[in-house]
């Protein structure tokens, strides 16, 4: 059976997080969204653990949904999730390495959590700031259970990842040591997509997944992950070990240019640089003086041993969205959050399924008499590429524009077979 996944989510614990990221809040919108299974998020955290032991229950082998859900709703299933910020000193440099434990039951959850607490203050934040190395966090996790899973958070965001920029390493090996073996996945970030990541032939080995990483509900399933698979932990484990592209057949993507890391520069001064520019200016910003944030383009071509354009002949297609009401905004001509986007959002999810249903697979016919004429079109313009992008950079997001290209910049890889 199909299955959506969006497995790193944060709770109302977290900072910079909506209060509304609730258990019943995120049911909901995963729903709306056409979600099946979707990251409790955040359970090393005292309190959302509570709340998760209190309001689910089992549901599959290694899943959970909630206690009080309405017969007639369509189930969304929950992953015991959370991600861990480590801040360590290795080979002589400050290391910052956000990564995201995935955990098959409870007792496994409260068994990481008593090391966790013995180490850190894991109550002051859902995504707990501790100081042990990511090779020591991964030993805590594996030691309370050989099902847990390990994988670095937004592989490639500068200042908090694996291999960011400003505090990572050239490697899994350099990171995680002999437990690399364990280390099976990695998550490519909003700023990546996995053509880029296969550029490194280190990376043959690893699955690459994707998930929103939603700081509040309207932004679940940015990114997610297609599963050929039953509801099962265990099941998905086995797929992303193995390497199943068989049961693992595609990702949904931000386009990464959208990602807020995707190109070099300076904020402040507004500089953004491609990688080509920030080699010629020597890192440095023309306005300040200082150095700019090299972003994900520009390391991945550092550490990649393949030319740009390369295609991996194993690798799964992906799909790259524009999440539906930035669609109707532009459309209207009006911000995201008004309530005109609003309305016509409920509408069109009430009528025609969920977001996916929408996005992905309704057909041209079926999109012009849900939406109108320039929505579908949008839509359209949205799944095939024909859109147009200034790159994020600093912390900023890129600015899309939809309706005013007309050739694609961005083909699309068509995704063939039953899972459509």
């Amino acid at each position: 059976m199909r299955l959506i996944a969006d497995l790193h989510i944060h709770s109302g614990y977290s900072r910079a997080t909506s209060k509304e990221m609730n258990l019943p809040t995120i049911a909901r919108w995963a729903r709306l969204k056409g979600i099946d299974v979707v990251g409790t998020g955040d359970f090393t955290h005292p309190a959302h653990f509570a709340s998760i032991k209190e309001l689910l229950e089992p549901s599959a082998p290694g899943l959970f949904r909630l206690r009080k859900e309405a017969k007639d709703a369509r189930p969304v299933h929950f992953m015991l999730t959370a991600e861990v910020s480590s801040i360590w000193t290795q080979g002589g440099r400050t290391r910052k390495v956000h990564t995201l434990v995935f955990a098959p039951d409870m007792k496994t959850v409260e068994r990481i959590n008593k090391t966790l607490a013995s180490i850190g203050n894991i109550a002051s934040d859902g995504r707990p700031i501790l100081g042990l190395s990511a090779y020591e966090l991964a030993g805590i996790v594996f030691d309370a259970s050989a099902e847990a899973m390990v994988v670095p958070a937004h592989a490639w965001t500068p200042w908090f990842s694996i291999f960011g920029s400003k505090s990572g390493f050239d490697s899994i090996e350099e990171c995680f040591g002999d437990l690399s073996r364990h280390i099976f996945a990695i998550e490519t970030g909003l700023s990546s997509n996995p053509a880029m990541n296969r550029r490194l032939s280190s990376l043959d080995r690893i699955t690459l997944i994707s998930n929103s990483d939603a700081h509040s509900p309207a932004k679940l399933g940015r990114e997610a992950n297609v599963f050929d698979a039953n509801l099962d932990y265990y099941e998905i484990r086995r797929i992303m070990k193995e390497r199943d592209t068989k049961h693992f057949p595609y990702t949904i993507e931000f386009y990464p240019e959208e990602g807020k890391y995707h190109c070099d520069g300076h904020r402040e001064c507004g500089v953004l640089f491609t990688p080509q520019e920030t080699k010629r200016a020597k890192g440095v910003c023309p306005v300040c003086g200082r150095g700019v944030t090299v972003g994900v383009l520009s390391r991945v071509e550092a550490l990649a041993d393949r030319p740009e354009n390369y295609i991996a002949p194993d690798a799964p297609p992906t799909v790259h969205l524009v999440p539906l009401e930035e669609i109707l905004a532009q459309a209207f001509e009006c911000g995201v959050n008004t309530k005109k986007v609003k309305h016509e959002y409920e509408r069109l999810i009430a009528e025609g399924g969920s977001e996916f249903d929408i996005l992905l697979w309704k057909t041209d016919d079926e999109l012009s008499s849900l939406a109108g004429k320039r929505i579908a079109e949008g839509i359209l313009r949205a799944r095939n590429g024909n859109i147009s992008i200034v790159p994020g950079f600093d912390g900023e997001f890129g600015k899309i524009n939809i309706y005013g290209r007309t050739e694609a910049p961005h083909p699309a890889r068509p995704v063939q077979g039953s899972l459509l």
